[in-house]
Order: C-alpha cells, then structure tokens, then sequence
C-alpha cells in the first residue's frame, strides 16, 4: 500500500481521477481509505446495533463494537422509539403488509398516503402535498421536475448536495450567492434578468442549514424573488417539527406559514422515517411533479408503515406533547453549547437540535474522532468536501430524551476527546512519530 499521510488529504481528492479503466479507478480511494482506516483515523460507515438510542452500542466501518453517548444520530424528538409510534408501525403492518409495491402513479399510494398529505399540507397551511420515496429525491426531484435547460438556478452555495445534484441535472445555468447573502443573490438576478426575461428562474435556500445553524432572512428571500418574477423553494429538513412553539420550525419563527411559493422536507430528521415531501398552493405543481419529477415518477411509494409512521409523528408534533419535546430538546442545545463553551469549543450558529463544534484543522479533527469510540462518544465529524477546507468540525445532534447526564457526559467526553488528539498532534509536529506510524 501506498504510504498515505492520514491526516492530510480528503474525499474531494479522488472526484476525479484519470484511467481509462473505471474499476481500476476506485482504487486509488479505497487504498487511502484503508490507511486512515488502520490508523483509526476512518470515523464513517458506523452502524448501532439496537436503533439510534440516545446510548448505543455501535460498530465502527471495520466492524470492531463500542458503547457510548449518542449525539451522531438525527432523531431530533426522540420518535423513532415513541411507544404510539412503534404500536403504529405493527398495526399497519398487519393489516396492510410492509410494501407499497408501485409507484405513486401506479397503484403505489394507500389510503395512508393520501391522510398523510392531507396532514401535511394542514401543518404547513398548504393546499397541495406530493409525497417522495425520501428527502433527497424530495429535494432534488423538486428541482429537476419544475427547471427546463433553458431555465436559471440561484442558489445559496450551502444547499444541500440533493439540491445541488438537481440543479446541476437540470440546467447549466446554475448560479450560487454566498451563503445568506442577500446582495450577491440580487445581483445574481438582475444580471439573469437584464440578458434573458422569457426564462424561468428558481431560487433555493434552507430555512436551517444542517453544518451551520443558521437561517436566512426567508420573508426578504421571497420578496427578491418575486421581484424578478422567480420560484422561491425553500428545504425545511432540519427544523421542521424540532423548532417553534408549534413545530413549524423557521416557517413560523419568521411568520412565513403559507407565504412560501414551493417547500420541500424530509421526513428522516424529525419524524423518524426516510421520505420527503414537497408543498405548494397550487394543484397544477404537484399534479406536474407527479409525471414530471423523476424520482416520484421511477420509485415505489412510500411504504403502508412509513406513512403511517410520519402520520402519527405529525399528529405527536403538533400535540401538547410535541411542544413539550421541542422544550426539552431546546433545553439540551441550551445545555450542550453552553458546556462546550464554558470548555473554550466555539459553535456555530444559533441554537438548534444541530451543534456544530468548530475544529478547524483536519489533522487535528480526525486524531479527535479517533479517540471517540473508547472514550464512548458517537459524533460526526465533518470535512472537506462537505465543508470548506479547514473548516473541519465535528456535529453534535441532539435528541429531546438525552438526560442531563447524556449532555454532560458527551460535553466532557469531547474535551477529554480534544486533549488527547492535541498531545498527540504536538507529538506528530515534533517529528518525534510520523503519522504512517499511527495504529489503532
């Protein structure tokens, strides 16, 4: 094998790679993968052995088991174990079995389906409600249904991959605006509109974004984009139904209920199944992304039990338990940043079921993650290309059942995480070991 430096390189290297043989090509990755690997240095591919609990026992890539404080997983109001939800889960079964077995356009829908939208669209105040196989073909369905070749894209450059991925199969014509940057996006659209005014043009944002828990002015947003008589698509993955007194997320914290022209979701953050969703006031949108928005048109719907699931996750969010899940949850981010502060971390953004905590330098991120699992901590770390490059940091989510005791344990885990990792990097710098010599 190759003699990798393990704390220097990333992902993004091997995008493209020349040889004209394509398997061959993938070797290159997995050989640098393998040397982080042997060093412990590889914090992806983990699985739990029992569910996403907020203590877990986990396995890491190479199948070696640990046990520690769940803060990696994204089941913001803890449904995914929810007594009514999971009595749910077995009565759909049994009386409908566990496939869809079409897709929406073909026999895929059931009459859980259909309750499912009519839900949704009374939670957000929306008319109409499409349902997709998950939030990623939500996401980039949305786009690649509703923008032609000739059409325009503008973009915050902090979306979502799916929302990149369905821009860029759309149309050439994508344009991104540095994130929540009001101007650069006005700009992007007077120079759109002073060259071409027959062309459509849709502008995508999130209402929080998932590395740095933040918002964007969502009411300015759309005002820009009818200005320029452009479609304003907004993804409220991450917020919806975890924040606001009723669940709406930044929707409501900004009083933007109903006053968005296209939404979009996912059901995978908050109410504890894959699938999405996309939301408009118009039935001609959601009739046209039916037979025009591939992944709705080429997947299986939503499963009997899955819609059954988000339904009765629907109807606990927007209960007088959900509100008091969202106190609890917001009490924990409350909690676990000010811990990490008082402990000199920096965290980015405001506060929500995501807490990013900033690392900066590569190196020293992944000799942190390495620590993670004997110290008994599961938390992502994040790097280039998911983020800028050293803008490593490691993501905490954070779950309404995490007892106080959770908090505190993962706050001080992460700590002793850090000291450990930066001995060992002056170690390194030193010269006194290289990092080839690294091992688990």
């Amino acid at each position: 094998m190759d003699n990798f430096n393990v704390l220097s390189g990333s992902m993004g290297d091997f995008l493209h790679i020349p040889g004209a043989n394509l398997l061959n090509r993938t070797a290159a990755f997995y050989n640098w993968q393998q040397a982080r690997r042997q060093a412990g240095l590889w914090p992806y591919g983990r699985s739990t052995e029992n569910g996403p609990h907020s203590r877990c026992l986990a396995r890491t890539d190479d199948g070696d088991l640990f046990e520690g404080v769940n803060f990696a997983s994204q089941d913001y109001l803890s449904l995914s174990s929810h007594p009514e939800v999971l009595n749910v889960a077995i009565e759909t079964i049994q009386r409908f079995g566990v496939h869809s077995a079409g897709a929406p356009a073909f026999v895929g829908n059931t009459s859980l389906s259909l309750a499912l939208e009519n839900k949704i669209a009374e939670f957000l105040s929306a008319d109409h409600i499409i349902l997709y196989p998950t939030g990623w073909a939500a996401g980039f369905g949305v786009i690649q249904g509703l923008v032609r070749s000739n059409d325009h894209i503008v973009m915050d450059k902090l979306s979502h991959f799916c929302l990149q991925q369905g821009a860029r199969a759309a149309t050439k014509n994508v344009h991104f605006f540095r994130h929540n940057n009001l101007e650069m996006a006005r700009e992007k659209l007077e120079k759109i509109r002073a060259s071409d005014t027959e062309n459509g043009i849709l502008v995508v944002t999130e209402s929080l974004f998932s590395m740095d828990s933040d918002s964007p002015d969502l009411k300015a947003l759309q005002e820009l984009a009818h200005e320029f008589n452009a479609t304003l698509v907004v993804d409220v993955a991450h917020d919806l139904g975890s924040l606001g007194e009723n669940g709406r997320g930044h929707l409501e914290l900004q009083n933007m209920i109903g006053k968005i022209d296209v939404i979009m979701g996912s059901f995978s953050k908050t109410f504890a199944s894959s699938g999405g969703f996309v939301a408009s006031s118009q039935r001609s949108v959601k009739e046209y992304l039916r037979y025009f928005s591939s992944p709705n048109i080429g997947s299986n719907a939503l499963s009997p039990s899955q819609a059954a699931i988000v339904g009765k996750c629907f109807d606990i969010a927007a209960s007088g338990e959900g509100v008091a899940l969202r106190r609890k949850l917001m009490n924990n981010v409350m909690l676990l940043r000010q811990l990490l502060n008082d402990s000199h971390f920096d965290t980015y953004g405001e506060p929500s079921p995501i807490v990013s905590v900033k690392i900066a330098n590569e190196g020293l991120a992944r000799l942190v993650s390495r620590c993670l699992p004997t110290i008994g901590l599961l938390s992502n770390l994040v790097e280039f290309p998911a983020v800028a490059k050293g803008a490593a940091r490691f993501r905490f989510q954070v779950m309404a059942n995490h007892t106080n005791k959770d908090i505190t344990d993962g706050a001080d885990f992460f700590r002793m995480a850090m000291a450990i990792a930066s001995t060992e990097d002056e170690t390194l710098k030193s010269g006194a070991i290289e990092s080839a010599e690294l091992t688990k």
